[in-house]
């Protein structure tokens, strides 16, 4: 038995009429907006981490202590995760999700409040608890760390585990149960399918993690030793679960950003997306190869050439489906009536980082060039290439795009492209200083280096906050707008039955 909420989306009142609508609201659009404003929140959040480690980076020797260091390091790759970049996609899954199928709320409405509820209390647990063991909780140092903030940051992680969880299982199911007559797997949404993709990777994969973490919790605890080696345990073993999670966890934070990037670049250029069922099929792809890649984090720990070679090569094969995506996004943006507005733009960075993200990554698939390049500021790169140029962009891209219905007001435009402008500006100087960086031989994960590394130092840190700069104005540009921007007073703010297209069913 379902208990969705029969009311129809015109109905619904306002979120914000009062705190007890807030804290007991279950309808999908007030989880969606909920879920906006927490991940906005824990973006800035990590942001202030990351800006306070790049300042600590302007100089070879610290001005912080080593342990603050990694505890800001630790949190701050654990917020942008776990806190930010899969539940900012969630929030657009959850507002747009059921309005793509023609559905009136998510199937189990109370299961999709409960799932949101689940991220402060997570948040909550982690920040108090401010682990400093780096966000990839490598064993056995994580093991014999005696900070009970590492056993918080343990359960936040399990507690954030058990809400993606709940909210894929939630999707799946309203997609499965809920579809209007006509919306079928051959014509919905390619952010439908996006979701619904990312929706198995997240019931298959986080299982994995929640299952390391508990054997964690157990040895620095009760005494078993599954990853202490004087003890008879394995360290790589945590590196085989960890990574077997969190390879497949890049695609979970990557594939909501291809879908809704692929409706913003369909809609803005005003024609159908190119090779709609080549692009469903490279979602799936991706999120099926991508359980098969795990290890080539793995290349330096001396697994044997025979059991590398097949990582090798699928990580390789990856570049297929990415590829087909790009060849589509390519082709639907020629020939098409472009409107080169910000969310356009954005999602044309998104387009173009994503080419260098894997490009760099490529690099990293090779065994002799990984060699040289794993543990590196190279490694740093691309991973921000992938989850600050690419994710991130689609995320600002559909904050754009949808803020006319999200808020029935219009944004500032010029704001909006600055913001675009000093985003793109900050990400390439800082990210291809950090690339430098890596090919020079800078280790991640250090806060003093050699005075060499300096001027490439100064550069990224000039880069990041210029990112910062252009948040800022991003934060400034949706509040006000809130406020003062332009009514709409339509349902359809692109024009585009101008065109013969439609948002939703």
């Amino acid at each position: 038995m379902t208990d969705t909420s029969n009311h129809s989306q015109e109905e619904h009142p306002s979120l914000y009429s009062s705190w007890r609508r807030i804290l007991t609201s279950t309808h999908h659009t007030d989880i969606g907006h909920l879920y906006l404003v927490a991940t906005l929140f824990f973006f800035f959040l990590g942001g202030i981490a990351a800006l306070w480690m790049r300042t600590e980076l302007t100089r070879p020797t610290g001005l912080i202590t080593s342990a603050a260091y990694n505890s800001l390091f630790t949190m701050h790759g654990t917020n942008m995760i776990f806190l930010w970049i899969i539940p900012a996609f969630a929030a657009f899954a959850n507002y747009f999700l059921p309005k793509y199928i023609g559905a009136n709320d998510m199937y189990y409405p109370k299961l999709n409040a409960l799932s949101f509820w689940l991220l402060p209390v997570s948040a909550a647990l982690m920040w108090l608890g401010m682990p400093n063991v780096g966000w990839t909780g490598y064993a056995p140092l994580s093991v014999f760390e005696p900070s009970i903030g590492i056993d918080m940051w343990i359960l936040g992680l399990h507690v954030i585990g058990i809400s993606s969880m709940i909210g894929a299982f939630n999707f799946i199911v309203t997609v499965v149960k809920l579809r209007k007559p006509g919306v079928t797997y051959s014509n919905m949404s390619l952010f439908v399918w996006s979701v619904m993709s990312t929706s198995f990777l997240v019931i298959a994969a986080t299982p994995v993690l929640s299952m390391a973490l508990a054997l964690l919790l157990l040895d620095r605890n009760l005494g078993t030793s599954f990853f202490v080696p004087e003890a008879g345990g394995d360290p790589i073993l945590w590196q085989h679960l960890f990574w077997f999670y969190s390879h497949p966890a890049v695609y979970i934070m990557i594939l909501p950003g291809m879908g809704l990037v692929s409706v913003i670049l369909a809609n803005l250029a005003r024609k159908e997306i190119y090779g709609y069922k080549s692009m469903a099929v490279a979602m799936a792809g991706i999120g099926i190869v991508g359980f098969g890649v795990w290890a080539h984090h793995m290349f330096t720990t001396g697994m044997s050439i025979s059991a590398r070679l097949p990582f090798m090569f699928m990580t390789m094969i990856v570049a297929v489906p990415s590829g087909i995506k790009v060849f589509n996004w390519l082709a639907t943006l020629y020939g098409g009536s472009l409107k080169l507005n910000t969310p356009m733009w954005f999602s044309i960075s998104f387009v173009a980082s994503f080419i260098v993200a894997g490009v760099t990554g490529v690099f990293l698939a090779s065994i002799p060039v990984d060699y040289a390049l794993q543990d590196t500021y190279w490694v740093v790169s691309h991973l921000h290439f992938m989850l600050l140029a690419s994710s991130t962009q689609a995320v600002f891209a559909s904050i754009y795009y949808y803020y006319p219905y999200l808020v029935k007001r219009m944004y500032n435009e010029s704001l909006g492209k600055l913001h675009v402008l000093l985003t793109n500006v900050g990400v390439y100087t800082m990210l291809l200083s950090m690339a430098g960086l890596g090919l020079s031989g800078m280790p991640r994960r250090v806060f003093d280096y050699y005075p060499e590394f300096l001027p490439l130092n100064i550069a990224a840190t000039v880069g990041g906050f210029l990112i910062g700069i252009g948040s800022l104005l991003f934060l400034y540009n949706i509040i006000n707008s809130w406020y003062n921007g332009e009514q709409i007073t339509t349902n359809d703010p692109w024009d585009l039955e101008k065109y013969n297209m439609q948002e939703f069913p």
